[in-house]
């Protein structure tokens, strides 16, 4: 843990085992913290925050920058330690401290952007004139999943600090290590003590803790629905700011006029990258009769050049490495859903168990499963693992409505160049964002966030900024 800038020990003594997925083996240990030590932790994000919030835009920006350069001179420790803690292959590690870094460099600049209101008024008493201001929200609580350590921490941490709130970091008690360095490196920047201040722990003790502590005004989640409903919950009678990025189950169309070997290989990416642990990866896969064929034979070599393996360990060209799931547990559920999914008519195409080579790790074989039942697990359920689900559909209106025949609406996306359908899927698919001709990547310019039980808010973008400020009016009058 971090506590007003100085690592602390868990009130309780106890420590959490950090497990890197692709051994089994313990690489480090971590507090393992109480509600007392949320109490510190708030304590001193509130103590700091008063100073915090008067400090000048643009030299909140000025000490973020500071930061930045040091996280990018530790790169090549921030990286390894991704990898180790998190499962991930180093490529896709060294990838994820980029966006990290580009994220924080892009709510610097944007930190004395943001603009007022004034408005002309009426009066009885007089001319009189309003104004729109924006003060911090106070102490934000940020909740961040392990698929995305990083990436996930960026669009909090950075939104929060140049708005001048300060924050108390909740990793998952899984991933801690490389969050712990980045607050570090924070408090090497000069940015004072208290302003981030990180707990290391068990979500059901300091993560319900933290989201009811009185002095947290705000809670940014990026998590499954199910923990995101458990939060909404218990920061409701608060009337807390919440903003929930949630679970997904993205909807993919291909259409008879896209490059099939160009859409085979953005969806491979989209599904597999980081062995398939993401919201917002292809999950569901609608393409048309007319391309099936060619289409399939494409996505099935792309999906075979994927060779499971330890992170640190290149895959010889053209193989393509991927790592291991992030814990025992999920890998038993994607088998699950996969058995459920041969269970109902789906054919295997490729993959579809646990790579006889490897003695210890939560590997799992890329896979594909062809039109199994839509009222099955992987059609209605969030797929968070290396299996894609892939259907027939003879037109666009059939693709929009399996589409949208979901209860998540995180993204979603068509391979097309025909504008009509560009249009249509855009206006017509229940979702946050829909990407063109393109992998499924959270742009740190434009907002991100869900349709319904994908989740409410938005991160990234200048909206993402806007939502760690409170608007006040002003009315002046007087004036004559």
């Amino acid at each position: 843990m971090l506590i007003a800038g100085e690592r602390a020990t868990a009130a309780s003594g106890e420590e959490l085992a950090v497990t890197d997925p692709a051994t089994e083996q313990t690489i480090e240990s971590v507090p393992s913290a109480t509600t007392a030590d949320v109490d510190r932790a708030v304590e001193a994000a509130a103590g700091a925050l008063g100073e915090w919030s008067k400090t000048d835009a643009e030299d909140r920006a000025k000490l973020l920058r500071r930061a930045i350069e040091l996280i990018e001179g530790d790169r090549k420790t921030l990286a390894e330690t991704l990898m180790h803690e998190q499962g991930k292959p180093l490529v896709e590690a060294n990838g994820e401290v980029q966006h990290f870094v580009h994220g924080l460099s892009y709510f610097a600049d944007l930190a004395t952007k943001l603009r007022g209101v004034h408005q002309p008024l009426p009066s009885a008493l007089g001319q009189a004139y309003g104004m729109v201001i924006r003060r911090p929200v106070g102490v934000v609580a940020a909740i961040v999943p392990n698929n995305f350590p990083l990436t996930l921490l960026g669009t909090k941490l950075g939104p929060a600090l140049v708005a001048g709130n300060t924050i108390v970091v909740k990793p998952a008690a899984s991933t801690p290590l490389a969050t712990l360095r980045v607050a570090e490196l924070l408090q090497e920047a000069e940015i004072p003590p208290g302003v981030v201040n990180v707990i290391t722990g068990r979500g059901d003790e300091v993560g319900d803790a933290l989201v009811t502590h009185p002095a947290v005004r705000r809670v940014a989640f990026t998590g499954s629905t199910e923990v995101g409903r458990h939060i909404a919950e218990l920061a409701a009678p608060k009337f807390k700011r919440l903003t929930m990025e949630l679970g997904g189950s993205d909807p993919v169309i291909v259409c008879p006029d896209a490059d099939p070997k160009a859409a085979a290989r953005g969806i491979s990416i989209a599904r597999f990258w980081n062995c398939g642990q993401g919201c917002l990866a292809t999950k569901r896969l609608f393409v048309f009769d007319e391309i099936y064929d060619a289409f399939m034979e494409q996505l099935v070599g792309s999906v075979e050049r994927y060779e499971p393996g330890e992170g640190w360990e290149k895959a010889e060209k053209p193989r393509i490495r991927i790592g291991p799931l992030h814990t025992e547990d999920l890998r038993r559920e994607v088998m699950d859903q996969l058995q459920d999914a041969l269970d109902g008519g789906g054919e295997l195409v490729c993959g579809g168990d646990v790579p006889s080579d490897r003695d210890a790790g939560w590997f799992l074989q890329p896979t594909i499963v062809a039109n199994p039942a839509l009222d099955g697990r992987v059609a209605r359920e969030e797929v968070f693992g290396p299996l894609l689900p892939v259907w027939r559909v003879s037109n666009l209106d059939e693709a929009i409505d399996l589409a949208n025949d979901t209860e998540y609406g995180l993204g979603s996306s068509v391979w097309t160049n025909d504008v009509r359908t560009i249009h249509r899927v855009a206006q017509e698919v229940d979702a946050g964002m829909t990407w063109v001709n393109q992998l499924h990547f959270g742009y740190d310019e434009l907002p991100f966030g869900g349709m319904k039980q994908s989740g409410y808010g938005r991160e990234h973008g200048q909206e993402g900024l806007e939502a760690y400020f409170e608007e006040k009016s002003v009315v002046v009058g007087g004036l004559g």
